[in-house]
């Protein structure tokens, strides 16, 4: 099996175009937000604009070890998001989270499967391939807060 595929086209499915697990992809949920409804606070949830940040965060910071670099990201700072205040501000935010989840998938796609099985960084952060997993699964986390938080967001707009 080639494993470097079958987590390519994972991360292709929730990040940029695939329907057949949740119906939805990330990229799809973003694209039709305004920046005002992307930093809107709804309850005491993040802004769907800080999430797709926090996503794009471990995606670069991931990718630098990829491409033979230092894993420097830090949980705690992974939702210090630059404030956004425009819709330039927004698009940027989310043409950058589309162009390094092609290049992430992209590097996994050309990884080789031995690669795969090597250590990520270090032991305790399991292999490669543990690492781009659990990328996929706190995706499908992420896409569904922002799901519920744009269908509050909605909800209120139009009441």
């Amino acid at each position: 099996m080639n494993y470097n595929e079958y987590l390519a086209n994972r991360l292709r499915e929730i990040l940029l175009s695939g329907k057949w697990v949740v119906g939805t992809n990330f990229k799809e949920q973003i694209e039709d937000l305004t920046w005002i409804e992307a930093t809107k606070k709804v309850e005491n949830f993040n802004s769907i604009s800080s999430i797709t940040f926090h996503i794009n965060y471990y995606l670069s910071g991931v990718m630098d070890v990829f491409k033979g670099g230092d894993l420097t990201i830090r949980d705690k700072y992974s939702f210090d998001a630059p404030e956004i205040k425009s819709e330039r501000e927004w698009n940027l935010r989310k043409e950058k989270l589309v162009k390094d989840s092609e290049n992430f998938i992209q590097l996994v796609r050309n990884m080789e499967n031995q690669r795969l099985m090597d250590v990520f960084v270090k032991e305790e952060y399991g292999s490669y391939y543990r690492s781009i997993d659990v990328i996929i699964e706190h995706t499908y986390y992420h896409l569904g807060q922002i799901i519920l938080i744009k269908k509050k967001l909605r909800e209120k707009r139009e009441n």
